[in-house]
């Protein structure tokens, strides 16, 4: 599917099946949402450039992902998708800029971009251009990066005082709480390492962009993608502190598992040292030896009864005392 949108958020939808003879000058941005073969071919020959496949997108060296080619300018950056689900991803998106227009490629539907497109509208003016539309979707992008990371924060302080809190207040856990709990740590973990990926991405395009003559040829845009560039910095040691509370995290919950698990190697332990002492009582008086004067001795079963008792009692208030259980 291929939109192109106007300065004031007008879209118009360009279909392969019916192919426009040329663009319409005021389009200043053409979304290419999954683009089939034909709309591809459809593309390169109203725009005169080379539209990057899939599989060009996926490649991962600097030199495949930010160069000029024929006086365009083309950009891959990774974004997070699928961000509140359990599995986050990330996608490769390609941004070209071309004939003062700018060209998206994408085969997802990060968040950003609805929020980006609903927001044209407020600055008409602005978007003079494609260069200007770049880096209005790339603040867009930061912006809804931050969000992410700031529902993470949400997300790990519930988490935390799920781990934490419930013991202190002397809660007894169900059993596999904590087990739970790690698989939550993963899926945290997971989804702050594809936005620090993300942010890694966007803070080389954005470098890249900087030196693009359109840019630099506008001071607002300019000014603009630095003080992107700075937020993108400032997300990203975010990112590392947050990663950093998630491996406290999972130590934590290790460390709590190993202290429960412990404790319930501690509690049969001390059970067969108390259960020793009568043991050895029984054990005495169960020998088949013809000569044992307690067998013929009126109070001799309950005698060995209360020894076996009193045998396991002082074990037992001897760890009370000492605090061992």
């Amino acid at each position: 599917m291929i939109t192109g949108y106007c300065a004031d958020g007008t879209a118009v939808v360009l279909s392969a099946a019916e192919p426009p003879e040329s663009l319409r000058s005021d389009i200043i941005w053409l979304d290419l949402v999954e683009p089939t073969k034909a709309e591809d071919l459809m593309m390169e020959k109203l725009l005169g450039i080379s539209i990057p496949t899939r599989d060009d997108l996926k490649d991962i060296e600097p030199s495949s992902r930010l160069y000029v080619e024929e006086s365009a300018v083309f950009m891959t950056a990774s974004l997070v998708f699928r961000s509140a689900t359990e599995i986050p991803g990330l996608t490769d998106v390609g941004f070209i800029l071309s004939g003062g227009r700018l060209v998206t490629i994408r085969y997802a539907e990060p968040r950003s971009f609805a929020l980006f497109k609903a927001s044209m509208h407020r600055f008409p003016g602005n978007c003079r251009n494609g260069a200007v539309v770049l880096t209005r979707l790339l603040e867009a992008i930061a912006d809804r990066t931050a969000e992410i990371l700031e529902e993470a924060v949400i997300k790990i302080d519930d988490l935390s005082m799920a781990v934490f809190g419930d013991k202190a207040a002397g809660k007894r856990r169900p059993p596999h709480f904590l087990e739970a709990r790690l698989r939550d740590v993963a899926g945290h973990h997971r989804l702050v390492a594809k936005t620090r990926d993300s942010l890694a991405s966007l803070s080389r395009l954005l470098t890249f962009v900087y030196t693009v003559p359109d840019v630099q040829g506008d001071k607002d845009t300019r000014e603009l993608c630095r003080s992107i560039s700075r937020d993108i910095q400032s997300l990203s040691e975010h990112a590392g502190f947050i990663s950093g509370n998630i491996t406290f995290l999972l130590d934590a919950s290790l460390g709590l598992i190993n202290v429960e698990q412990n404790a319930i190697i501690k509690i049969f332990s001390i059970a067969s040292v108390v259960l020793l002492p009568p043991t050895l009582v029984a054990s005495v008086y169960g020998m088949n030896f013809r000569v044992m004067p307690e067998l013929e001795w009126q109070l001799g079963y309950p005698w060995a009864l209360a020894a076996m008792v009193i045998s396991a009692v002082i074990p037992f208030f001897f760890f009370r005392w000492k605090g061992w259980l």
